[in-house]
């Protein structure tokens, strides 16, 4: 990992994570970052980190909340970019709000976890885990994006570079957003992994990609990879969607086509 990123992402992140476990209230912090831009990584070091100061930090992504693969696709039926997951309305929102309700009121923390090799690359649900813990870190690409709402997205252009069936569908993903509200509301911070440009996401998914393949995962074809990190930049553009995030984040990172730090701000919440 980047050392600047280390420095001045992830050891705040830590810190305001250790101040959550010691105020006891199972608290649940949301990490943001599109596709490939090393949420997994970060949230390993970080629960690699924080045991080594005694503190239990469970690591979830909201694709572990990925509906069952019948649900998503007819969840997902007909939608313009042909894929099975990635944009809202694919996950199970009230499984998520379920288990942090049970775990909040004392229980041990029963996550559902998603397997992304099954089904030869557009995978499913696989078996659920449980773990003892006194934070949890929910990483995704479209946690804290805010619903606006049929009438604010009509006063909005397009410019985004979507296709006409792509902007007819803008208000039915919006309107998908909607049910994750409760779930955002749950999260006591958000913090933020953001690219120099938003042409870098394909970069880094196709890098991750040649990486499984050489270990002999399952990986998919390219035009189905670009179709799943269009899913993700054109269902919730980020002009209208992402860029609104940083007046509310506690703390973001720009990362260059490295994704090495080049930029960043915040650290200014209190836990």
């Amino acid at each position: 990992m980047d050392s600047q990123l280390d420095c001045r992402f992830v050891q705040p992140l830590l810190a305001q994570l250790q101040g959550l476990g010691r105020s006891n209230q199972r608290s649940v912090v949301a990490l943001n970052g599109p596709v490939g831009a090393g949420k997994s990584t970060i949230a390993r070091v970080l629960q690699q980190q924080a045991a080594l100061v005694g503190l239990r930090l469970a690591v979830a992504s909201i694709d572990d909340f990925y509906l069952p693969w019948e649900q998503r696709q007819r969840a997902l039926e007909g939608n313009p970019f042909g894929v099975s997951r990635v944009p809202p309305g694919s996950h199970d929102v009230a499984l998520a709000l379920e288990c942090l309700d049970s775990w909040q009121a004392g229980s041990a923390l029963r996550l559902p976890r998603f397997d992304k090799t099954l089904r030869g690359g557009l995978g499913d649900r696989d078996a659920d885990e449980v773990v003892e813990a006194e934070v949890l870190l929910l990483e995704g690409w479209l946690l804290g994006c805010r619903s606006l709402g049929r009438e604010s997205l009509a006063n909005i252009q397009n410019p985004t570079g979507l296709n006409p069936e792509e902007l007819a569908w803008l208000p039915h993903w919006d309107m998908a957003l909607e049910t994750y509200q409760p779930l955002w509301q749950r999260c006591s911070q958000l913090w933020l992994l953001r690219p120099q440009n938003w042409q870098l996401p394909h970069r880094w998914r196709l890098q991750a990609e040649a990486a499984q393949r050489r270990r002999g995962a399952a990986w998919l074809p390219v035009a189905e990879l670009n179709r799943l990190v269009r899913s993700s930049l054109c269902s919730l553009p980020p002009s209208i969607y992402q860029d609104s995030l940083l007046d509310m984040a506690s703390g973001y990172a720009v990362l260059d086509g490295r994704r090495r730090w080049v930029g960043g701000g915040g650290y200014g919440s209190a836990p």
